[in-house]
């Protein structure tokens, strides 16, 4: 009995455990606080985390596809930055109707992203060297857009966008990134693409064999990860009332510390959209924490998010041993990291 139960566990995935254990850590953080700060609990800092949680949200949720697809992306802050810079520049000197700027810069990050995936496939080039190539090209050319390095926004009341609109508490803001999140998780769990970019994550050739078209799937993955940024660069612009050439700094390190922490390995092929939404959460909270304690200095939400992306790291290593062991050694037993068996020729 014992022995068919450690059978059954073991074809659960380590991202699954991961993902149980973000879960458990966020809710302990959040009851922790609440029991010290009681105003912690209400639905108003609820929405207060989610608000100041959506830019960093929609660019993780964009690096949880290219990750899942077994890549990375270093450029998200550079192109938020862009995108914001060029919000404002289509709302303010063009003078553009919102619903024709948002769409267009959202375009561009597609495009943006799109190209980058291209590259990657075609030359067959590191993600890592691309995208950090990319990085310095979209945050020069922001940096090249602006001699002050912001364009302010005073003649479009951008303000009412980020604060002024409330649905159940929430900020617009704050609603775009779960509108992102449910879309993002929807198409990864019941779209032929979603399952495509999970498949080449655990194995580009195993992806080949079962049909599925890696060059799309790839550049696709791409495209939405800059889409992602894009709407993040709209989301700040509308938020700060400006465009910042300097805006999103170091922001695809957070994004992929919330990736890894919500249970979506480096490595690829397992992973989703929600624990992403965990993993940034965990971060946010853990800042307004330390935030309302007073006597940290907010620094130490970077010094705790890095102990987490270690521990989760290690956690999703070791939990991957272990369920191996239960399963007799035999890696066939999980689903997700079948490998496609070479077809032997008779002599």
């Amino acid at each position: 009995m014992t022995l068919r139960l450690l059978r059954s566990l073991s074809l659960v995935p380590a991202s699954a455990w991961s993902l149980l254990a973000a879960v458990t850590l966020l809710l302990a953080i959040y009851l922790s606080a609440g029991s010290v700060f009681p105003w912690f609990m209400s639905w108003r800092t609820a929405a207060t985390i989610l608000d100041s949680a959506a830019t960093l949200g929609l660019c993780a949720i964009g690096m949880t596809f290219v990750i899942l697809a077994g890549g990375i992306d270093l450029s998200v802050g550079a192109v938020l930055a862009l995108a914001s810079l060029v919000t404002a520049i289509a709302l303010q000197r063009w003078g553009l109707p919102a619903w024709l700027a948002i769409p267009l810069v959202c375009a561009i990050g597609a495009t943006y992203g799109a190209a980058v995936g291209g590259l990657v496939h075609s030359a067959r080039l590191p993600s890592f060297l691309v995208t950090l190539a990319g990085m310095f090209l979209a945050r020069g050319v922001a940096l090249l857009m602006t001699s002050e390095g912001r364009i302010s926004m005073n003649r479009v009341p951008v303000h009412l966008w980020g604060s002024g609109v409330r649905v159940v508490g929430l900020t617009l803001p704050a609603l775009v990134f779960l509108a992102t999140l449910g879309m993002g998780a929807l198409v990864l769990r019941w779209t032929v693409f979603g399952r495509g970019v999970r498949a080449i994550g655990g194995g580009e050739h195993a992806a080949r064999l079962l049909g599925i078209r890696v060059a799309r799937t790839r550049v696709g993955a791409f495209a939405v990860c800059g889409l992602c940024a894009a709407l993040a660069g709209v989301v700040h612009s509308v938020g700060v009332g400006a465009g910042d050439a300097k805006a999103g700094e170091l922001m695809e390190l957070d994004a992929i510390a919330g990736v890894v922490i919500g249970g979506t390995p480096l490595s690829g092929g397992v992973g989703s959209i929600v624990g992403t939404g965990v993993g940034v959460s965990i971060l946010k909270v853990i800042e307004l924490v330390i935030v309302s304690d007073g006597s940290l200095s907010a620094q130490w939400a970077k010094i705790v998010g890095g102990g987490l992306l270690l521990l989760f790291v290690l956690l999703q290593r070791s939990v991957g041993r272990i369920t191996k062991v239960w399963a007799g050694g035999r890696t066939d037993l999980d689903p997700h990291r079948r490998e496609a068996q070479p077809v032997s020729r008779a002599s």
